[in-house]
């Protein structure tokens, strides 16, 4: 048996179909590189917005196309909230609701697992995401997330412990922490996310831990100091989602503009080079031309690293789809574009700082590019790097000096921009040309 995996959404997802990949492999069947070789094609599907409904939809039908003999089969967001929906889509074999995609694997292979499954690397990868949680108590009035995901569930450090020193022995660089709630991790244990990361940090040799977004109001007393140990990435993504008190209330988040402006500041001023990162939401139920000015002169002066900007769309069952104000989607469009002005400019702003700096690279796939390389990586504050090498380098870190920005038309891809900076590559030592 061959199975092709698929995601759209967040590095939950791509957590869950990186761990379903390595568990494939180990019960003996194989990964197929394309859909059209496939015997079973796994689709796991996100509906945080309407778009990304729209999205999975559209990954499902294109599934079908590509391979009609290969049986699907949907998980996820989507499929949680719309079922039945997604059952009808033609092709699709089965629908496996989210309380069940833990043992997705298991089900493909028609087996029940060993107590202990071998722990094989998935195939071009050189960073780890490990899911340390699922679900989410929060309130936030836009999210359908909390109803397809239910409440959280955190697993034992223990077990999140052993994982990551088996991801680093098979030879993963780097280890992003991810979770639907992330810094609600350990509430329902009696531990905290500082104890998790304490724990990897001295019982595991993984070169790099990174954490996935934490939400502003999670971020406990003394946390920044954790960033001591070098090991720990240099980049906090924040969700934001408007930079207007009065917009921030009507969404249920629970800080205000001056909250989050204390917090940032503190946490650059304890960790030299930081990226602070940002998810804003724009045309949220009443949300006004002055509410969004407000919010616009917010954003331009926390100067994020990166700002990803998508417009609300209202979901079912939540309270602010029935709100009064409903921005409509021109008035959408035209502050998402702005939002995104400003977030380009603040990037290079950002990343024009550590030109003519040597920085270490995880370089990730390298692309033939004429007798030489063309090589990619993210340095652990988040800036993504190229450079020319004579050897196709992926999977190891190196040191690389920083001489000029670069764009690349096309505009950003979905798990990092094209933009980024020009690198020369230090001296690189034999034995770290190799793709993993």
């Amino acid at each position: 048996m061959k199975v092709y995996f698929t995601f759209l959404g967040c590095k939950a997802n791509r957590s869950e179909q990186e761990a379903w990949e390595r568990e494939i492999v180990a019960l003996g069947h194989g990964l197929a590189s394309s859909p059209q070789e496939a015997d079973f094609i796994v689709v796991n599907t996100c509906t945080v917005t309407g778009a990304a409904s729209h999205k999975s939809r559209q990954l499902i039908r294109r599934m079908h196309r590509l391979n009609p003999k290969a049986k699907i089969v949907v998980t996820g967001c989507y499929a949680e909230i719309a079922s039945e929906e997604a059952s009808s889509i033609e092709g699709v074999s089965l629908v496996v609701k989210n309380a069940d995609k833990e043992f997705l694997p298991q089900i493909l292979a028609g087996a029940r697992a060993p107590h202990a499954l071998p722990l094989l690397p998935s195939p071009g990868n050189t960073r780890a995401f490990v899911k340390i949680q699922d679900g989410c108590n929060n309130f936030c009035t836009y999210c359908i997330i909390r109803i397809a995901r239910g409440r959280e569930r955190s697993r034992p450090i223990p077990d999140i412990v052993e994982e990551v020193r088996k991801l680093a022995e098979v030879g993963y660089q780097e280890v992003v922490l991810t979770g639907i709630h992330l810094g609600g991790y350990g509430r329902d244990l009696g531990v905290d996310l500082v104890s998790l990361v304490k724990a990897l940090l001295n019982a595991t040799p993984i070169r790099r831990l990174r954490l996935s977004s934490l939400e502003p109001w999670d971020i406990p007393p003394n946390f920044f100091s954790l960033w001591q140990d070098p090991r720990l990435c240099r980049h906090l993504h924040l969700p934001l989602q408007s930079g207007c008190d009065e917009t921030l209330k009507r969404m249920g988040r629970r800080y205000t503009t001056a909250q989050y402006a204390r917090l940032v500041e503190e946490a650059r001023s304890s960790i030299p080079d930081l990226a602070v990162t940002t998810d804003v939401m724009v045309g949220f139920p009443g949300e006004t031309d002055e509410e969004f000015r407000q919010s616009l002169e917010f954003i331009e002066k926390m100067q994020f690293a990166r700002i990803h900007v998508f417009p609300y769309s209202p979901r079912p069952g939540t309270p602010a789809a029935s709100m009064k104000g409903q921005v409509p989607g021109r008035i959408k469009r035209k502050r998402e574009k702005l939002v995104a002005e400003i977030g380009r400019r603040s990037e290079r702003t950002f990343q024009s700082r550590f030109l003519g700096r040597t920085m270490e690279v995880l370089w990730e796939t390298p692309e033939r590019h004429g007798d030489l390389y063309l090589c990619s990586g993210l340095t652990d504050n988040y800036i993504r790097v190229f450079a020319l090498s004579p050897n196709p380098l992926s999977n190891v870190i190196t040191p690389v000096r920083l001489v000029a920005l670069r764009e690349e038309k096309g505009g950003d891809s979905e798990e990092g921009p094209e933009r980024g900076v020009w690198g020369i590559l230090e001296e690189v030592k034999e034995g770290q040309a190799c793709v993993s």
